[in-house]
């Protein structure tokens, strides 16, 4: 049954067919592709534009949209709404689809037909005034494949290479969204990247990628650790960098945002139960150790090429791994312990509020003690022979394995035992693992994060800046 008003000219998209004079329809958005130009084989030289999207207007029935023109026409009406937006259309061109090639690329529909809108003759509306608005818009909510068909990541991850390049479908709870990243392709073409952190019962870390504006937008809506996701066919690929099983949005992916499924009901009460109990920091903070694996940093900078490296980069450096043979030339430990130990949420281990004591990721902070946890959060300057890096993040577990010593013992400690050692750690050469990316909010424009610092092998140290000179005087 359609969800709208009888008291309105709208044929339910069941009843649709190539015959229909002037049909109009409603429904609610539940997908949409970037605008994208092809070459116009009418007119050389020039471009037609199109875009597509998807409409419910009940619980069993959906069909995709396409729509062809002129640039202006086409980025102006796919601008106009957004995925979860209700709309009406007049006079869409009900066509018959050519299943297998039409699934091929676009979302699969339980309908027989798609519909075309043309410039000259469809109109499109965003509809806010009719009384069913809020039952279509409660059918964003319902996932467009059976709710139980879908693959949990700890069964991805133990399937492993056997699902590479399989179309899957996935529930999952957001542990965190990522800043989209822009780049320019070879060909000219602006393109873009949002990477989200994905977990459930099984899985504590799942990557899946949005290539496309709509998906990262669609993905800045969601708020880690409370909302959770049904991706209806995702491409499950194996990274070989990473060395891990990842998902990608694709232009067939459905996402249905908070899913009202039984499903998805017992994966909110575990991120519930997980976040009152302290079950999910502690798997976070095993996690965390693991998910750098520092064997695969293998690349030695130095200072100097780390600055060059950024000043070349035109504001678009992707983050860099990388060891430094180098020593900590600032290091405030015996100073105010205000400036050294900071409060974290025990839940995500992000920084606290300490004005407002609440954690920007999961909401407001209670009183309770349990509910944070005190951790090292340093500022050094790290130095070679070729310059320094000011203001480099040593935080959480890494300081405690740097100074060898926990934030509790370290507050039991006297002012001269701190000085003491500091002084253990200062100038000494180390081989320093470190993580650094731009950002232009942070004082030096590169933000730095030390992942290891361990006093160096001397031949190790020795070799490597030998092997480095040599490198550069070959280039001179």
């Amino acid at each position: 049954m359609a969800y709208y008003s009888s008291t309105r000219d709208f044929v339910a998209l069941s009843d649709l067919h190539p015959n229909l004079a002037r049909p109009n329809v409603i429904g609610v958005v539940i997908g949409k592709t970037d605008v994208r130009g092809f070459p116009d084989r009418k007119n050389i030289g020039s471009e037609r534009y199109t875009f597509g999207f998807t409409i419910r207007d009940s619980p069993t029935y959906f069909i995709n949209v396409s729509s062809w023109g002129r640039e202006e026409y086409i980025r102006s009406l796919s601008e106009s709404f957004r995925v979860g937006d209700c709309v009406t259309i007049e006079n869409p061109l009900v066509q018959s689809k050519d299943g297998e090639r039409e699934e091929k690329f676009n979302p699969v529909t339980p309908s027989c037909y798609k519909l075309l809108l043309s410039e000259n003759h469809s109109v499109v509306k965003t509809s806010s005034c009719y009384e069913m608005d809020t039952k279509l818009l409660s059918l964003s909510h319902l996932p467009v494949k059976d709710p139980q068909d879908y693959y949990s990541l700890g069964d991805i991850v133990a399937n492993g290479q056997s699902l590479d390049g399989r179309i899957l479908n996935v529930l999952a709870a957001v542990m965190s969204v990522g800043e989209p990243k822009y780049f320019m392709t070879s060909d000219k073409r602006k393109g873009q990247r949002c990477e989200v952190k994905l977990y459930d019962e099984t899985e504590m870390s799942f990557p899946i990628i949005c290539w496309d504006n709509e998906s990262i937008q669609l993905a800045q809506s969601w708020i880690p650790r409370k909302t959770v996701i049904f991706a209806a066919d995702v491409r499950i690929n194996f990274d070989k960098f990473r060395n891990c099983m990842t998902a990608t949005v694709i232009s067939k992916t459905i996402i249905t945002t908070n899913p009202e499924t039984a499903e998805a009901n017992v994966l909110f009460s575990f991120i519930k139960e997980s976040a009152q109990s302290g079950a999910l920091h502690d798997k976070m903070e095993e996690q965390s150790k693991e998910s750098i694996n520092l064997e695969t940093i293998v690349n030695v900078y130095t200072v100097k090429q780390l600055k060059e490296k950024a000043l070349q980069s035109d504001g678009k450096l992707e983050p860099v791994f990388g060891i430094i043979y180098g020593y900590i030339s600032t290091l405030d430990i015996d100073d105010n312990v205000s400036k050294v130990i900071r409060n974290r949420c025990s839940i995500c281990r992000f920084v606290v509020n300490e004005m407002s004591n609440t954690c920007t990721f999961c909401g407001d902070i209670s009183s309770n003690s349990e509910s944070t946890f005190e951790s090292f959060d340093i500022l050094v300057n790290l130095t070679d022979h070729t310059g320094t890096l000011y203001s480099c993040y040593l935080s959480d577990c890494v300081a405690e394995e740097t100074l060898g010593c926990t934030v509790h013992k370290f507050l039991t400690l006297t002012e001269d035992k701190k000085t003491a050692l500091k002084w253990q750690l200062l100038l000494e050469r180390s081989k320093i693992y470190f993580k650094i990316t731009l950002s232009p909010s942070w004082r030096t424009g590169l933000k730095v994060n030390i992942l290891s610092c361990k006093l160096a092998d001397p031949t190790e140290a020795s070799q490597s800046l030998l092997g480095k000179r040599k490198r550069l005087n070959h280039a001179d």
